[in-house]
């Protein structure tokens, strides 16, 4: 019969062991522990809790590690196309202002306009990517290497290994009373049933409480991670947003200025035929607008005026003129001619064929030609 009773109490602990494993490896657990009969029904809803803030933070803590990833590789990749967007810029500006070309400055009137919106777009990218930088990366990297996350699942992995001592503390109870059932009266195993039951109890009440501040913890983490992720993501689109209509602004006062640069070369002049002969130059010194004066007899204000269109000279009074040639213009008649001089030679032209550069003295004349 005894040897009957030894078997019993052996297949009790062995059952309950082959419990025991099998519950910490299919009761899940985000960070470990296991649901058995030695918790009450709060105690298990207080720990899957637990499970699923664990489960939870921890992927909000991989996805704010892959946005400060992929934030500060759009940064690298962007700083060096503001580098080289800048050295585009200052090349542009360089061909502008030292441009030697002979039949005008419409390209590099273009080059320069080109140089600045350039320039104001690197500016606004490099304002974005300080703003991706100090607004998204340096906030969540603070947040995923911040204590409040590791404190609180330092208390829920206190809390997971309290459990699992609580747990061996239930088996070994078990077997105590396994054999104080088997009637052998032993005061000895009495006492130690007593204190192993004690130890089971203060196991469970400092269980329940680390529990509640575990979670607690790691609920305000988690409602923190949410908050905090959505707000630099918003904050994100704000500012690549602004970065774009910025830029849009800017390429569309820049469309502007090369377009109307395309019709000046582009567009024709007036048509010779629908304009009047030009005056004779007695019609012009007795009937039409003379030369301003300022106030001198010798010095007459004349201006200087830069060829936008080609002109070809269909009479002896008038003068040929090739794009980007600079005349100066003595008188300006009212009926749409001009007399000036250019490369030696004078004559009549139809003023729309240039564009007004500089004024100039009379006597100046000589030092521009």
């Amino acid at each position: 019969m005894e040897t009957i009773r030894k078997q019993a109490t052996k297949l009790r602990e062995q059952v309950a062991r082959q419990q025991q494993a099998v519950f910490k490896q299919f009761g899940g657990g985000g960070y470990g522990g296991s649901d058995n009969v030695v918790t009450d029904e709060a105690e298990l809803r207080l720990h899957q809790k637990l499970e699923k803030l664990y489960i939870s933070t921890r992927a909000a803590k991989h996805f704010q590690r892959d946005i400060v990833r992929g934030v500060e590789g759009y940064i690298v990749t962007g700083s060096k196309q503001l580098e080289i967007g800048t050295k585009l810029s200052e090349d542009s500006k360089k061909y502008g202002v030292e441009n030697t070309c002979t039949s005008g400055s419409t390209l590099s009137r273009a080059a320069k306009n080109f140089s600045r919106a350039r320039a104001l777009m690197e500016k606004e990218r490099g304002n974005l990517l300080k703003s991706f930088g100090t607004q998204v990366a340096e906030p969540l990297r603070a947040m995923v290497m911040g204590a409040p996350l590791e404190d609180a699942r330092h208390l829920a992995q206190r809390y997971d290994r309290m459990r699992q001592e609580a747990e061996a503390q239930a088996v070994e109870v078990s077997k105590r009373q396994a054999r104080v059932r088997e009637g052998t009266g032993n005061p000895d195993i009495l006492m130690k049933l007593e204190a192993a039951e004690s130890k089971l109890q203060d196991l469970k009440s400092n269980m329940t409480i680390l529990g509640r501040e575990a979670a607690s913890a790691m609920a305000a983490v988690e409602g923190q991670q949410q908050k905090m992720t959505l707000q630099r993501l918003i904050s994100m689109i704000e500012s690549e947003r602004a970065y774009h209509q910025k830029v849009v602004q800017i390429l569309d006062q820049l469309e502007g200025e090369m377009v109307s640069e395309r019709q000046r070369i582009e567009a024709a002049p007036t048509p010779i035929e629908t304009a009047p002969p030009p005056p004779s130059y007695e019609e012009v010194n007795n009937a039409f607008t003379s030369p301003t004066q300022n106030g001198s007899n010798d010095e007459v204000d004349y201006f200087l005026g830069e060829v936008m269109y080609s002109f070809h000279a269909e009479s002896d009074v008038e003068l040929n003129l090739s794009l980007g040639d600079y005349v100066v213009i003595r008188k300006v008649s009212n009926n749409g001619w001009a007399e000036g001089e250019c490369k030696g030679k004078a004559g009549w032209f139809p003023v729309g064929y240039i564009e007004r550069r500089e004024r100039v003295l009379a006597s100046k004349v000589t030092d521009i030609f």
